[in-house]
């Protein structure tokens, strides 16, 4: 029987939806992006691409338990961290390589700040629940027993 990942409980739920949900709306916006307008703004379009990816990855990690999730987790949440903090001061300086909002633009101003928030969020998350995710993986000899 497949474990449960321990970071998909209690607030670790409400992390997962909100990855889903800047998921879905990054999708859209860089589908719509890059679409219609791809020519006017690439770095930006190519960014809110990069972005959905990002939430994408760190919603299944959260989800998916183990060693090898929590990593993955790790990773992608400290490279949203990053690009958040780097685009966010980026388009506050440069507007000429920001002609259009990404969004991680302003620090995520476009959406109420959620992208400045979150990661900050779920590396705590992370760090609150790091022995719990790395042991809940099942053993060679559980899993072969059937447990």
């Amino acid at each position: 029987m497949a474990t449960r990942s321990s970071l998909a409980t209690g607030i670790g739920r409400v992390l997962i939806a909100v990855y889903g949900i800047l998921a879905l709306a990054a999708t859209g916006r860089s589908v719509v992006q890059i679409i219609e307008k791809f020519s006017f703004a690439p770095f930006a379009y190519t960014l809110s691409a990069v972005a959905a990816v990002v939430y994408i990855v760190a919603m299944i990690a959260l989800i998916a338990p183990g060693r090898f999730w929590y990593r993955v987790a790790c990773v992608t949440i400290g490279f949203e961290m990053t690009g958040v903090l780097v685009i966010g001061t980026l388009s506050l300086f440069d507007r000429q390589l920001f002609p259009d909002d990404t969004i991680w633009s302003y620090y995520g101003m476009g959406y109420a700040f959620a992208p400045l928030v979150l990661p900050v969020a779920g590396l705590w998350w992370l760090r609150k629940h790091h022995r719990t995710a790395v042991t809940t993986e099942p053993t060679p000899s559980a899993v072969a027993a059937g447990e």
